[in-house]
């Protein structure tokens, strides 16, 4: 129950990665390749309706020789990161549902890879290991298993655990719902919108509205998602925001603060909130609208 793809390195080593696994330099990407060449995150793959699609984020990938920003990956395709550098595609999976837990204050998230657990502040589910985390879930090829208070066992949809006076359950996620982005109108017909990222200052123009600018961190939020290119893992958004900071739950607060004062600065402004959103798999995103446009001046 797990859609995912497996490449072979340069080596001859396997990588099995799935929606959301980050290639890159960093030392926390699923798939860690320490070149110099290779940005920190460098690409993502990525579930689109029912295709895994790797996504360029911060470099760039060729195809037969072509420069791609965006891939739907396939059997026996050959990926250049970089010069002598190249990924080969060995499989491509993709199942009819994949696994997913939900619960107290958690919405339905798919899982994958190895992932962590927490309860509290917030209930979060986190796409790498956290050692100190309360519990951990991770696939073994065949299954899901879970670990809590240093007790592992198999899980299956339909499980339910308790965890920090929360309720969980483990549940089947269609594939076409999971690699679907949602969409919601906040009422009547959808304006179209442009938006126009300048790295310190983003304005939008709605359709027959008022103009908005933002400015501070809620312009530099949007302006490095629009620099992505596409879906951003948390983690690395919000490093890109406050490099210095070492407390990986220190930096989720922040973001969590910045994205909420956002919204709020946009519903202000009458522009729909969910502008940017969470896909539900640790990742933000810029949600446009088909009649939106992005300026990227960044």
């Amino acid at each position: 129950m797990r859609a995912f793809v497996r490449f072979r390195l340069p080596g001859g080593a396997i990588a099995e990665l799935g929606h959301g696994d980050l290639i890159g330099r960093l030392w926390s990407a699923a798939l860690s390749i320490p070149d110099a060449r290779i940005s920190e995150a460098h690409a993502m793959v990525s579930l689109r309706g029912q295709d895994l699609t790797l996504l360029a984020l911060r470099g760039r990938f060729a195809l037969a020789g072509k420069s791609r920003s965006s891939l739907v990956l396939e059997v026996g395709q050959a990926i250049a990161l970089a010069e002598g550098l190249e990924l080969h595609v060995e499989e491509v999976s993709l199942p009819a549902a994949v696994f997913a837990i939900e619960g107290d204050g958690l919405p339905r998230v798919a899982v994958s890879g190895v992932c962590s657990l927490l309860a509290r502040p917030r209930p979060e589910l986190v796409p790498r290991l956290v050692p100190d985390a309360p519990a951990h879930l991770w696939g073994d090829g065949e299954g899901w298993c879970l670990s809590m208070n240093g007790v592992s066992r198999p899980i299956k949809p339909g499980d339910s655990w308790e965890l920090g006076g929360r309720r969980f359950q483990a549940v089947a996620l269609s594939l076409d719902s999971a690699g679907r982005t949602a969409t919601r109108l906040d009422g009547g017909v959808a304006r179209g919108l442009r938006v126009v990222a300048n790295f310190d200052t983003v304005h939008l123009y709605p359709e027959g509205a008022e103009a908005l600018a933002l400015s501070g961190l809620a312009a530099r939020l949007v302006s490095e998602i629009v620099a992505f290119a596409g879906p951003v893992p948390w983690e690395v958004l919000a490093r890109e925001l406050w490099p210095d900071e070492d407390d990986v739950h220190l930096l989720r607060h922040k973001l969590d603060v910045t994205l909420s004062r956002l919204r709020s600065r946009l519903r202000e402004g009458g522009i729909r909130a969910d502008l940017v959103r969470s896909d539900g798999f640790g990742n933000v995103e810029l949600f446009l609208h088909e009649a939106d446009h992005v300026q990227d001046r960044t």
